[in-house]
């Protein structure tokens, strides 16, 4: 490999500096006010919080709801998974699962609950179709039903990737050897997935256990963690010590997660050779599948179709005569076409500049033989363990009293750091994947090590920055987590918007608000594929 370069200490030493300011610092400063007392630094805050029957129930409401949540979301996404994978479903309809249960991820969670209750409530469009109420949808069930909505799409793109490894042809040896249908499955099936499914179990839990989106619109009397992180902070009186011991509590979950990957990762085997073959069709199997992953996608997506008929009609369920009332006073709003400027502006600066250090960071550590250089894969782990209202609230304890307060730039800072390790990976993987000796050969024709990687590394990872690119604009525009404790009057984004508008139960500027994003996070996934595609072509 190639001599290290002085360029390269730069960049290195620049993308340390970002992240010792804007992870490590913001933590220890978390970590040490949760500790400050006014006799100096002390557990007593941890004990006081903990004497709380209202924090413990909330605590311990965010355990059950998360863990069910999580169970289900891994049961469906398995189910989805297995339909594509391990059956001879028509073709395009596998394409259209697979499309269709990424939908979801185009929206805020926030908008989620509002969607449930409008489909599920009272007078909601479902609850009209079927004649009755199925169930309570504040509390408890209304926070399950979002957080599988929620985590389902995940889960299943971790299920199905690693399904992607697994090879059928000992599904038909295990059966010609005269094992059972539940003998097989087990060995050829479940066996080899164990690590993937648990790591959908835990990144479920996780995502749920942290969320504040869904709980803020259809939590109710029901409290959880987020949501009382969220009133001991912005609260009629912020009680900022406590606000920081709850933050560092909602860290264990994730710590108890990332040691029970690490006992999964045990349990994986590799094959020396995977064979890419079709398993013989089955009746029963495969419309059993079909049907089950079709309903699936189908219940899922129906819960959003009051989205896209709430805001053209008059006054919804009451008057359902079309309109386009409701649309044209939000375009014709200073203050929501702003606010989704705002977001716009959020998510491109957030694209562009994460982008750029996600990429850089699996540069220097994949294609330089810098000694520290693995302090990036550190980084990694932390972002992907530290949910976004941890990072939030780190981030005004530190900045409370800065110029950067209420600025477009520490959200996007928050979102660059908060979603880093997805594109970092991203660009890691496809970058390892190069030919090593292209820096040697252009430093042999007297290139330099960035001349090299612009003309000869980039562009072989187009398709990997362009995903890393949709990655990070699509998340930035969903996300309220990680922001809720940033933006102000100036820098409110929709996703924080909705939360305000929710005050006033002005419901169909949400949804209209909602649209806005989802269509442009559409267009924006569509362009980028559509690009990926050209240069898989060329």
């Amino acid at each position: 490999m190639h001599r290290i370069k002085p360029e390269m200490r730069v960049a290195f030493i620049l993308v340390l500096l970002l992240f010792i300011g804007f992870l490590f610092l913001p933590l220890i400063i978390l970590l040490l006010r949760s500790l400050e007392t006014d006799q100096g630094l002390s557990l007593s805050n941890y004990a006081a919080v903990w004497k709380e029957q209202d924090m413990l129930g909330a605590a311990w409401n965010s355990i059950k709801v998360s863990a069910a949540a999580a169970v289900i979301a891994t049961v469906l996404g398995f189910i989805l998974a297995y339909s594509i994978h391990c059956t001879r479903i028509f073709r395009p309809i596998k394409g259209g699962l697979r499309i269709a249960i990424m939908l979801p991820m185009l929206l805020p969670t926030i908008t989620y609950g509002f969607a449930i209750m409008y489909s599920f409530g009272n007078q909601g469009l479902i609850t009209k179709l079927l004649g009755r109420n199925l169930f309570e949808i504040y509390g408890f069930n209304g926070l399950l039903m979002g957080y599988i909505i929620y985590t389902l799409p995940p889960a299943f793109l971790l299920i199905h990737n690693a399904f992607g490894y697994v090879d059928k042809k000992f599904i038909i040896v295990s059966r010609l050897m005269g094992d059972g249908t539940l003998r097989s499955f087990t060995n050829t099936i479940l066996r080899p997935l164990v690590g993937a499914l648990g790591g959908a179990f835990v990144l479920a839990f996780i995502l749920s256990f942290t969320d504040f989106g869904i709980p803020a619109s259809v939590g109710g009397t029901y409290p959880v963690i987020a949501s009382q992180l969220y009133q001991v902070m912005l609260g009629s009186i912020p009680d900022f010590n406590q606000g920081a011991v709850i933050a560092v509590l909602m860290l264990v979950p994730a710590v108890f997660g990332i040691g029970l990957l690490h006992y999964l990762e045990k349990l994986n085997f590799h094959y020396d050779k995977i064979t890419d073959i079709e398993l013989p069709s089955h009746r029963i199997r495969d419309a059993g599948f079909g049907i089950a992953a079709s309903v699936i996608v189908l219940g899922l997506l129906s819960i959003f179709a009051v989205m896209f008929i709430a805001p053209f009609m008059n006054s919804f369920p009451y008057d359902t005569s079309f309109t386009l009332k409701h649309v044209n006073d939000v375009l014709a709003s200073g203050d929501l076409t702003g606010v989704y400027r705002n977001s716009l502006w959020v998510a491109l600066l957030t694209s562009l500049f994460g982008t750029l250090v996600a990429y850089g960071s699996a540069l220097l550590n994949v294609r330089t033989k810098l000694r520290a250089r693995r302090a990036t894969d550190i980084v990694s782990m932390i972002t992907n363990t530290v949910p976004g209202m941890v990072l939030g609230i780190s981030y005004l304890l530190l900045f409370n009293g800065s110029s950067l307060k209420g600025t477009f730039t520490i959200i996007v800072l928050c979102n660059i750091v908060h979603l880093f390790t997805t594109p970092y990976l991203m660009a890691k993987n496809s970058l390892s994947k190069m030919n090593p000796s292209w820096e040697t050969t252009g430093e042999l024709l007297g290139d330099s090590w960035f001349k090299t990687v612009y003309r000869v590394v980039l562009p072989n990872s187009v398709s990997t920055v362009l995903e890393m690119f949709s990655y990070y604009f699509i998340n930035s525009m969903v996300t309220i987590s990680g922001i809720i404790f940033l933006v102000s009057a100036h820098t409110s984004v929709v996703a924080s918007k909705i939360k305000e508008l929710q005050h006033f139960a002005k419901f169909n500027e949400i949804f209209v608000l909602s649209l806005l994003i989802f269509l442009t996070n559409l267009v924006v996934k569509v362009i980028c594929d559509g690009m990926q595609r050209r240069r898989a072509v060329h």
